[in-house]
C-alpha cells in the first residue's frame, strides 16, 4: 500500500491550533502517494496564503490512520 498524504487547509481560530473555523469552506489540495510530493503541495499552498495569519495548511498521514500499527 501506498503511504498516503493529504494535504488541506483552512482559517483557523488560532495560527497555533488545528481548530478549523468552516469544515465546509477547506480547501483540499490533494492526496498524495509520499511525504516529499506532499511536503512540495504543502508549501505551495502555504505560501500562497502567506499573508494571511488565519490560513494554515497542513499535511496529515492517511497510511498511519488505516493501518496505525505500520509507519
Amino acid at each position: 500500500m501506498s503511504k498516503l498524504h493529504l494535504v488541506f487547509g483552512g482559517r483557523v481560530d488560532d495560527p497555533r491550533g488545528l481548530d478549523f473555523s468552516n469544515l465546509e469552506a477547506l480547501d483540499v489540495v490533494g492526496f498524495y502517494e509520499d511525504y516529499a510530493s506532499a511536503e512540495k503541495a504543502w508549501r505551495s499552498a502555504a505560501q500562497r496564503s502567506v499573508d494571511d495569519a488565519e490560513m494554515k495548511y497542513v499535511v496529515v498521514h492517511l497510511h498511519r490512520l488505516l493501518e496505525p500499527d505500520k509507519t
